[in-house]
């Protein structure tokens, strides 16, 4: 939360935290973002992220209580891009579905110019 309302770096816009991988001596902790914009953006971003490292350990020292502060490395996370890329790729090459419906709703005619039976309404007698 304090990346998003004390950090007052300009170029640390429309960042989210994705997930923190911590070491198991909790003394490093990798933090993965996800940036919207650019490639340049991202970039920037990530050196204001940097910059910033050494206030947002101290915001975290006063909020948790453990023998060490964990060291902050913050790493561009692509799965949120790549997620949206490969839905843009499935778009393209999966067949789009009609907004009607199919007309033969699923059934199969035999083929061979007869009715097929299971369609005619039976005789009551």
């Amino acid at each position: 939360m304090a990346i998003l309302t004390q950090v007052r770096d300009p170029r640390v816009q429309d960042v989210t935290v994705t997930s923190v991988e911590m070491a198991p001596d909790m003394r490093n902790a990798v933090v993965h973002v996800s940036v919207m914009g650019s490639p340049a953006k991202q970039e920037l971003a990530l050196r204001g992220l940097a910059s910033s490292a050494g206030f947002l350990q101290a915001q975290l020292a006063e909020r948790i209580d453990t023998r060490y502060t964990p060291r902050l490395a913050f790493k561009l996370d692509a799965g949120v891009k790549r997620s949206i890329e490969i839905a843009r790729m499935l778009d393209e090459v999966l067949p789009r579905e009609s907004p009607e419906g199919d007309p033969n709703d699923g059934q199969q005619s035999s083929g061979n110019g007869q009715n097929d039976p299971r369609e005619q309404p039976q005789d009551q007698a």
